[in-house]
């Protein structure tokens, strides 16, 4: 097989490859207005996926994710992308079901390439629980692979970006930083222990988390990936009307993270994300740094989930006891709800209690 380097063909790589979020609220809102009543939900919160009333025991999820190499091998950019994908199903509190392949793909480039990223895609579709049953491809000078997924869940039990409570405390299931982990890794500065965990994270699915969160009070949920830490928790804040704290200091960051931010490796999607949320963001006296790293646009990133603090500790513990291979934190808690002012104030430490 032809030994090439898949990130050279493409300017941004994984969920940094994303349109900006404030280009997409201006494009999505000149759609004409869709309404059905089976419509669960819809893009107006800007959700994770669409969810589909079937029957009174049973809802339909579809999503569809796909984007550029954000690693060099074939096998392991299938499963990151696949990954990735499946992990929409989950963030609604679903089990994926059916998998369509989404491909571009250089006719100049060895097919067995195009082979290994099928193969690592299909792999992590079979760890899901799911079955693979076709797709499309096209040809274009840019790789991009991902999934179209449609999953299943109860009507009553769908998790939602939004209806977050005041006190809630918010849990991550993954460190964060692959964006300044992948952008240091394509500038060949990177450290091989850094690059390692970015992978780990990346191609863990976040089965386990979601499984885990189904034994407590889910008050709203989302998956931390393209727009950042404050890019979703933006999304929370104001479809809930809530005002969130965030302490960094509490939060896992992936290995070097820290380091390469302040070398200046910070993918120009993280700016993006700033600019989408400095009309809420509340920054107070902390480092710029850590604004960079919780904007760091993430790939295949970790569930984040509002639970009531009562139930937290126990959250925590079982998150541990299910061995996810991902650090889990508490980012913060929702100090408020229900107002007209919605904002995410950036603090060292937030207490929880």
């Amino acid at each position: 097989m032809e030994k090439i380097r898949l990130t050279q063909f493409a300017k941004h790589g994984g969920c940094a490859a994303k349109i900006g979020p404030d280009t997409l609220s201006k494009v999505l809102g000149r759609l004409p207005k869709f309404s059905d009543q089976d419509l669960i939900v819809g893009f107006e919160t800007s959700d994770d996926a669409a969810v589909y009333r079937i029957t009174d025991e049973i809802a339909a999820i579809q999503t569809l994710d796909f984007f550029t190499p954000v690693v060099d091998d074939p096998y392991t950019f299938g499963q990151v992308a696949a990954t990735n994908a499946l992990s929409d199903v989950y963030a609604m509190g679903g089990e994926p079901k059916i998998a369509l392949n989404i491909v571009c793909f250089p006719e100049n480039v060895d097919p067995d390439v195009l082979g290994e990223i099928l193969r690592g895609g299909a792999d992590k579709v079979r760890e899901a629980g799911a079955v693979l049953v076709g797709g499309h491809s096209i040809q274009d000078d840019v790789p991009k692979y991902g999934l179209s997924v449609m999953g299943l869940v109860h009507p009553d039990r769908v998790y939602k970006n939004y209806g977050c409570r005041a006190g809630d405390v918010l849990i991550l299931t993954k460190q964060l930083g692959s964006g300044i982990v992948n952008t240091a890794v394509k500038a060949q500065m990177a450290s091989e222990a850094a690059e390692r965990e970015a992978i780990r994270v990346m191609t863990s699915l976040n089965r386990k988390a979601k499984e885990t969160a189904q034994k407590f009070t889910v008050h709203a949920c989302t998956d931390v990936t393209g727009f950042g830490l404050l890019g979703h928790c933006s999304e929370i804040a104001s479809a809930s009307g809530a005002v969130i704290e965030i302490g960094a200091g509490d939060i896992a960051f992936m290995e070097g993270a820290k380091e390469y931010a302040e070398m200046g490796l910070i993918p120009g999607g993280a700016y993006r994300n700033q600019r989408h949320v400095q009309n809420l963001l509340d920054p107070g006296t902390l480092e710029e740094v850590y604004v960079d790293l919780l904007s760091d646009p993430q790939t295949s990133g970790g569930l984040l989930f509002a639970v009531p603090a009562d139930e937290a500790e126990r959250m925590l513990e079982a998150l541990e006891r299910a061995d996810l291979g991902t650090k889990v934190s508490v980012v913060g808690k929702v100090k408020e709800s229900g107002t007209d002012h919605p904002r995410i104030c950036l603090r060292e430490k937030v207490s929880i209690r």
